[in-house]
């Protein structure tokens, strides 16, 4: 599914990866973690391809970083889902129109968004949100929407990045408990955190982002 080669990045004078190599199996759950500013929103950057290494190859399906031309990244990207920190909802839509919007820009048929869309809403437990505004919902709500549009697309691999930053611990062990779920049914998921706790709710897979390397850490 993934597979980085001998990668380097930097951004301006600071090295980010330096010749490292990561492997990760279709369908595998893992944790990335690191302490701030280490590279872990790089590395997911690196994966749906918004930033590209300085050397060596990033493989995500059947998609190669050395290869890839500028026209082929939105398919790319079609075959993942993307969860951010700050949830980034379009405050000025309610909550199925916010999931719906995903599926309006990758042209998928009109017949098709309602069905995926309370698809979405009911994997998240949200389906009596769907006509709320998002100023109207919790930091835990919001995440749950933001992790709906993800789905939508019924994406191979779901990247997460800080998920649960902004969340109380008992908003982020609903959270961590969709993203299990949703592992189990078969879509991959990597998960980006500082948040040791999540480790201990669902040990799984857990890669260190240290020395401009990864690193296994093994329980």
């Amino acid at each position: 599914m993934i597979e980085l080669v001998n990668v380097t990045l930097s951004f301006g004078a600071q090295k980010i990866l330096e010749s490292a190599s990561l492997r990760i199996g279709e369908g595998e759950f893992v944790y990335i973690i690191g302490e701030t500013g280490i590279g872990k929103s790089t590395f997911l950057r690196l994966l749906y391809m918004d930033v590209f290494p300085e050397s060596g190859s990033v493989r995500v399906g059947g998609f190669d970083s050395e290869h890839l031309s500028e026209s082929q990244i939105p398919y790319l990207r079609r075959t993942l889902g993307v969860v951010f920190q700050d949830y980034r909802l379009l405050e000025d839509r309610n909550v199925y129109e916010n999931v719906a919007f995903t599926l309006h820009v990758t042209g998928i048929k009109a017949s098709l968004i309602r069905e995926r869309v309370m698809a979405g809403l009911a994997e998240v437990g949200l389906t009596s949100k769907e006509k709320a505004m998002p100023g109207e919902l919790s930091g835990g709500e919001k995440q749950r929407v933001a992790i709906a549009r993800a789905l939508v697309n019924k994406p191979a691999l779901l990247l997460a990045d800080e998920p649960t930053g902004n969340l109380d611990p008992q908003a982020s062990r609903e959270v961590l408990a969709i993203f299990d779920r949703i592992n189990r049914k078969g879509t991959g998921v990597i998960l980006a955190t500082h948040d040791y706790e999540l480790l201990k709710s669902r040990p799984a897979r857990t890669i260190r982002i240290h020395k401009r390397t990864f690193m296994e850490i093994t329980s």
